[in-house]
């Protein structure tokens, strides 16, 4: 009987649907596991033939586990706010909750179609008002909280104001950049607005005035992970700095927590590494400087304080808000002219570009405090305003960037490092002795700075610290397509909406972008105003607000009262799984464990860390086919052509439709209707009468029309790979295409060899005819050791997550039992209830036909028998002087001297023996034998 795969596929994707065999719900009798995938954002295009990859292991381990007796949350939900509905309905008018409630209508039937487990009665959408009504109710927490570096965590904002009350804020120790005292006789002098001034510097989301990567083609402020290049992650647009009142969290507050919890988690080490260098901890000391005939003073953050001798001049961040203060009138047009140059680069490039030296001098001087000396302040783009204080202190002899921008300029160099030629280069050596110094002379670098630090705060113009490279993460975006921010501003002073008037609803407008003025797009509501009185911010959340927290309501989906219940976030706590891109490690993953380490701290959530064990699956890459043309001569060329024509022939290439091409070969009649530019030209075939385009690895994107579609693709209407293999093919393909982890092209011709694969299984249990094949007959040991191979290796496979060898072995296995003729119910029973995982719909369809009336997703994972893995016989390779001669079979059983009486005795050996006696013989049972003559 012939193996539809459609028909199977339909009908038990219909048959898990009816019964809600993926339906989950805790279960104290059983242990837990918590399986995740990154949820995704649904663009209009749909998944193709990469997006699934993590997807389909994820699922693998979650069907596994489950037949293993854990009870398995294994949900998805879409990532459903952000830039690509809100451009499109831009230039389209169309409302983004439209195009996105279309785009996951797709969505869903394209993952329906591939056969997940996912439970959609825990579905959840960032988008959906019952879903971000809490992603507001957690903005408010972390509003009513501040971070109290006494006792290591957040607390309530109330405790914070009576402190102030009784004491002002001088015994309080917090995560602030405030460092003005005030009494308890000031705060309770001040009215309420005075009083919310201070508490913004003191809140977890505050508002204020910061530098941000504004995009005036997008109307919106971009984090810097969506900055490439100067230009916006989306769109390609210009990106510039910007000084803007905004919204932000006090990720920095920890920064400490979020480098320790890293210790405490199974990731990648890149994975890590990516993480702390993003926070950068790094140890020194604050310093004053006095600016010269003024009263402003210069704080700057050094890793290196024992080098302050050889500081020769300062550069400010061009946004430090002492330099327009600081600057003599006749370099004020310069030091603008360099500001504004300057800002249309993102900090990502002005920390990149370290070959580039560029400056400003503002005419002002400071003193150093250690010799009494004048030092040039200058601004450069390679200081950066979030970064420490946004100044510092240069020593060029000390410093690779500082040496270059001394010789560039002609500014002092001072050797602080003994036997250093410092005008040669600079000289950042920890293990040197110092020169040049006064008091620090013969010390070495550690001492030095521990002398250092001890004298800056003798003098009082500093003190040791510890300083992070992480900035606090700018939250409000200037779009519309995003969650409301539940805040009013009353006298201009922020106030946040009750927790009952939760959610604040994004209000119809009439246009999607800024208004003339420049304001953000909800400036165009009507009538939207808290109890028709006071102004809403009119920002919105960023993209990652939503999902950094969206793995706790997959706990508690339904829950009206609260974001989740704390019995099941009990039951659940930590995700066991996280499989996803490594593109998300410096945003999503971050922000993911701020929130989760502030819910802690609230007593919300069991664990600091979310994610204990952390996988980044690679991509899944394409082949793209390139057409070589000459437009003069209006020509195109097949590849094995191109390659003889004379350098002289300039040809210039163009991406063709990956569904117009067959192994290479274009079919160039429907390549000019796809691009009928080129219905003229002239295409000059090979000898064999093709015309070969030249094929090239690239990453799947519609731009370079290598798209594979699993389904029928609704622009060419060409047929899809379930359609023509089937999911189960689809799935089993992707996984052997190699490790999960790394990037892999896609061939589609491969896929042939996996649809054998399941057509072989198919033999085991039907012949043509359709007659049934299983037998209740004993099993023999070749086909139980067959058997009992493949299962200790699948489950030690899909443990390790390489799910390519377990394809593999699965492919080994069922060559052998079908070589063995195997038709025993008890070995087939079992090798089905191990492909299951894998290939989901033939083995429930076998399962049923085997007799099983229920699900062989209630069915147990098979364990291997050690008894059935001994090896009877062992293949020996002999050598000769180390050269191997030949191979025997030996019984296991043999012992070293046995094996080499066999050997010596065999005809084989009399060859290589000549008729002399060995001067030994080295045997290692299980493994070679070695004559030595």
């Amino acid at each position: 009987m012939e193996y539809r795969f459609q028909e199977i596929e339909k009908k038990w994707q219909q048959r898990w649907k009816e019964a809600g065999t993926y339906r989950i719900a805790e279960d104290p009798a059983k242990p837990k596991y918590y399986v995740l995938d990154m949820f995704p954002y649904p663009s209009g295009a749909g998944l193709h033939v990469g997006h699934p990859l993590g997807y389909i292991a994820s699922d693998i381990f979650s069907r596994y586990k489950r037949m293993q007796g854990f009870c398995v949350l294994h949900p998805m939900g879409y990532d459903a706010f952000g830039l690509p509905a809100e451009q499109y309905a831009i230039q389209t008018g169309q409302h983004p909750a439209v195009t996105t409630e279309n785009n996951i209508r797709r969505y869903r039937q394209q993952m329906d179609m591939l056969g997940f487990s996912f439970d959609w009665d825990r579905e959840v959408r960032t988008c959906d008002p019952s879903y971000y009504k809490w992603t507001q109710w957690i903005f408010l927490q972390l509003f009513n909280h501040w971070f109290d570096k006494k006792s290591g965590q957040a607390q309530p904002i109330s405790a914070l104001t009576d402190a102030f009350q009784k004491n002002g804020n001088q015994t309080i120790d917090a995560a602030t950049g405030f460092k003005e005292t005030f009494t308890a006789e000031d705060w309770n002098g001040w009215d309420e607005t005075e009083q919310e001034k201070i508490l913004q510097h003191y809140r977890l989301a505050f508002r204020s005035e910061a530098v941000v990567n504004w995009c005036p083609a997008l109307g919106t402020v971009l984090a810097n992970d969506e900055v490439k290049d100067g230009l916006s992650e989306r769109g390609g647009h210009p990106v510039v700095q910007k000084k803007m009142k905004q919204w932000s969290l006090r990720i920095t507050a920890y920064a400490e927590r979020l480098l320790q919890g890293l210790d405490q988690v199974d990731w990648s080490d890149a994975l890590k590494e990516m993480q702390r260098n993003w926070i950068g901890k790094s140890h020194g000391a604050d310093i004053s400087f006095q600016v010269d005939g003024s009263d402003a003073r210069i704080k700057v953050f050094t890793t290196r304080p024992d080098t302050i001798f050889g500081a020769s001049f300062m550069v400010l961040a061009p946004e430090h808000p002492l330099v327009d203060e600081i600057t003599t009138a006749d370099q004020k047009a310069a030091i603008e002219a360099y500001k504004e140059k300057t800002s249309r680069k993102s900090e990502r490039e002005r920390q990149a570009d370290v070959k580039s030296v560029t400056g400003c001098f503002t005419g002002a001087y400071a003193i150093n405090p250690f010799n009494n000396e004048q030092i040039p302040v200058w601004i450069a783009d390679y200081v950066l305003a979030g970064y420490g204080t946004g100044a510092i202190m240069a020593v060029p002899s000390g410093d690779e960037r500082d040496w270059r921008f001394a010789k560039q300029f002609g500014l002092k160099i001072v050797p602080v490092i003994e036997g250093q030629d410092a005008e040669q280069c600079a000289e950042a050596s920890k293990d040197a002795m110092l020169t040049n110094s006064d008091f620090l002379n013969g010390m070495r670098v550690p001492e030095a700075i521990k002398a250092a630090i001890k004298k800056i705060e003798e003098l009082g113009i500093g003190h040791g610290t510890v300083n992070y490279k992480l900035r606090d993460a700018v939250f409000g975006r200037q779009r519309y397509w995003g969650e409301p921010i539940p805040v009013f501003y009353k006298n201009g002073v922020p106030h946040t909406v009750e927790e009952n008037e939760l959610p604040v609803l994004l209000p119809e407008i009439d246009k999607y972008q800024p208004t003339e003025d420049g304001d953000a797009p909800l400036a165009r509501a009507k009538n939207w105003k808290y109890r028709n009185e006071f102004e809403y911010e009119h920002t919105t959340m960023p993209g990652w607000a939503g999902s950094s927290w969206y793995w706790l309501r997959y706990m508690d989906p339904k829950n009206e009262n609260e974001p989740f219940a704390k019995d099941k976030e009990k039951y659940w706590q930590q995700v066991d799984l996280y499989i996803g891109g490594s593109e998300h490690a410096t945003g999503h993953l971050l922000y993911s464990r701020f929130w989760n380490q502030f819910m802690f701290d609230l007593g919300m959530v069991s664990h600091k860390e979310p994610f204990k064990k952390l996988v980044n699956q690679g991509m899944i890459l394409g082949m793209a086919h390139l057409v070589y043309f000459d437009p003069h001569t209006r020509k195109a060329y097949s590849s094995d052509i191109r390659e003889k024509l004379s350098d002289d022939v300039s040809l210039v290439p163009t991406y063709a439709l990956i569904d117009l091409v067959d192994q290479e070969r274009l079919d160039v009649e429907g390549f000019k209707k796809w691009k009928p530019d080129f219905s003229d030209y002239t295409f000059e075939f090979n000898d064999q009468g093709l015309f070969m385009c030249e094929a090239v690895v690239e990453k799947m994107s519609k731009s370079k029309f290598n798209v594979v579609s699993p389904d029928t693709n609704p622009e060419t209407g060409k047929e899809g790979i379930v359609e023509r293999y089937g999911t189960d093919t689809l799935r089993l393909y992707e996984m052997f295409l190699g490790p999960l982890t790394i990037a892999k092209p896609w061939d589609t011709h491969g896929i042939e060899g996996t649809f054998r694969f399941l057509k072989k299984v198919w033999g085991l249990f039907y012949d043509k005819e359709g007659n049934w094949l299983v037998q209740d007959s004993p099993a023999n040991p070749k086909e139980l050791k067959a058997l009992h191979k493949t299962i200790k290796k699948i489950g030690d496979d899909i443990e390790r997550l390489s799910m390519n060898t377990a394809v593999s072995q699965f492919m080994i296995c069922i060559n052998e039992l079908s070589d063995l003729k195997c038709h025993n119910r008890e070995v087939l029973e079992s090798f089905v209830l191990l492909l299951a995982p894998f290939a989901p719909h033939i083995c429930e369809e076998l399962w049923e036909a085997l007799g099983h009336k229920e699900s062989i997703t209630t069915g147990t994972f098979p364990e291997y028998n050690e008894d059935y893995l001994q090896e009877d016989t062992v293949m020996y390779p002999v050598s000769f002087n180390g050269k191997t001669r030949f191979t025997v079979e030996l019984p296991a059983a043999l012992g070293p001297a046995e094996i080499e009486k066999e050997v010596l005795a065999m005809e084989h050996s009399a060859k290589w023996l000549d008729g002399k006696k060995p001067k030994k013989v080295i045997v290692v049972p299980g493994r070679i034998v070695n004559v030595v003559m």
